[in-house]
């Protein structure tokens, strides 16, 4: 077995154990492509790489860095070529598919500013970029609708490479708040701990710290009723996190909704909590 065969082995092993890793978290899988580029910049993966660390700090998905990924795919394609066609060592593809959702990045431009002194010697380098994100559903095809992006110009850096680092700081936040709009944090009530004339005065739901929420954090409390197969959200009730139990738990106080939220969680119907973004 060649050396390069290993690699493609050992990656989709490493694949495969993400996911299952991911379906027992109950957290979502998202890949991160590798950027396109409208302009010829050699700083394209410093993008990507600021997105997949966004991501990533969020602590809500598994999240799988694709942006390297297209060699590996590029010899799975090659492999199905008739030299490989009796091969007992080709490599099922699909053994390689798990994301649930792609994010798809476009460079679309990167300024680099030489910052000079009056002799005309180099005193060092200021950058900005722009750029666009959408998000593919893999199971349904659906994309969202490309979001643009856009870094202040940053302070003067002794290198480019630390000025296009600078600039990307200054679209975090920008980051941080379209994924948690594109990819909303769901939880489920797993127990009532105090009620009181069958109202229920606060509530344990499965996430934590590792999904980032935090105390003071709101959640709606909806009760999924299903037309025509397909659930429908109806909200019933809302919470407030009041104590984080561990790092996959959170106790919430009830502040609306007590009444219906108690039936309808000792009927056993579905009801689940979306978190509420500001």
């Amino acid at each position: 077995m060649n050396g390069f065969l290993k690699a493609v082995l050992c990656f989709t092993f490493c694949w495969v154990c993400l996911t299952m890793q991911a379906q027992q978290n109950d957290k979502m899988v998202v890949g991160v492509a590798k950027f396109t580029s409208e302009v010829n910049s050699p700083f394209v993966d410093a993008v990507a790489e600021k997105v997949v660390q966004v991501v990533t700090n969020t602590r809500c998905f598994t999240v799988v860095d694709r942006t390297s990924y297209d060699k590996i795919k590029e010899e799975l394609e090659f492999q199905k070529t008739e030299a490989f066609l009796d091969s007992k060592t080709t490599v099922k593809q699909d053994a390689t598919v798990a994301a649930q959702y792609i994010i798809v990045g476009h460079l679309v431009k990167m300024n680099i500013y030489t910052m000079k002194n009056p002799d005309g010697s180099v005193n060092g380098f200021k950058a900005s970029a722009a750029f666009t994100l959408k998000v593919n559903n893999v199971e349904t095809g659906e994309t969202t609708e490309a979001e643009h992006f856009q870094t202040e110009v940053s302070p003067q850096a002794a290198s480019k490479e630390q000025a296009v680092n600078q600039a990307l700081q200054s679209v975090e936040k920008a980051l941080n708040d379209y994924f948690q709009k594109t990819f909303p944090v769901y939880a489920k009530i797993l127990r009532i701990p105090e009620s009181k004339k069958e109202s229920a005065l606060t509530v344990i739901l499965n996430v934590g710290k590792n999904t980032g929420v935090g105390i003071g954090d709101h959640f709606s409390v909806e009760f999924v009723e299903l037309l025509e197969g397909k659930p429908f959200p109806i909200e019933i009730g809302n919470v407030v996190v009041e104590k984080l139990v561990g790092d996959d738990f959170i106790e919430c106080k009830v502040l609306k909704g007590g009444k219906e939220i108690f039936s309808r969680f000792n009927a056993a119907e579905t009801l689940q909590c979306k978190l509420i973004v500001k």
